[in-house]
């Protein structure tokens, strides 16, 4: 004997935010100019494409404060390097144009990578976050920002080598 049960949706639409029920829409992905953060931004695009969501760019620009206190123009540094990441992206949206179309956005946030990225993440209410792998040896042993975004089990997090 065989039985059947069904649920009956319910009949008033939920009013709250909800993460992950049809596919992400906002995707989050890091980007420092490093190949790995570039390779990551790559594969967030064409997942993005795919899921027809929202690609964040989002550049962490680092605050150092003793190089701000010996004078070094840390902020017109940092500003650069979002100038050169926001022009290779228009780059690659402009040779991709009619082939791989995606709508993206570029943020920068202040602060170390991991809580620039988090808050990047709650902000945009991003359903995944992709980051490229550490190159950095003392990562394998204190630990990475994708490791520590990974365990912070706040989104899916892809890392991309």
């Amino acid at each position: 004997m065989t039985e059947q049960h069904s649920q009956q949706p319910s009949q008033e639409p939920s009013q709250r935010f909800e993460r992950g029920t049809d596919g992400p829409k906002v995707i989050v992905v890091g980007v420092d100019g490093s190949d790995p953060s570039l390779r990551a931004a790559a594969y967030a695009g064409g997942l993005a494409r795919r899921q027809h969501a929202l690609l964040a760019v989002v550049y962490v620009q680092p605050v150092m404060a003793a190089g701000a206190a010996l004078g070094v123009p840390v902020a017109e540094t940092t500003d650069a390097i979002a100038e050169d990441l926001v022009a290779q992206i228009r780059h690659a949206t402009e040779q991709t144009r009619g082939i791989f179309d995606v709508r993206w956005e570029f943020h920068t946030f202040r602060g170390d990578p991991y809580s620039g990225l988090v808050k990047a993440a709650d902000q945009l209410k991003a359903d995944a976050v992709v980051v490229g792998a550490s190159e950095q040896a003392g990562h394998r042993i204190v630990g990475s920002v994708a490791v520590r975004l990974v365990k912070a089990g706040r989104w899916p997090v892809t890392v991309v080598p």
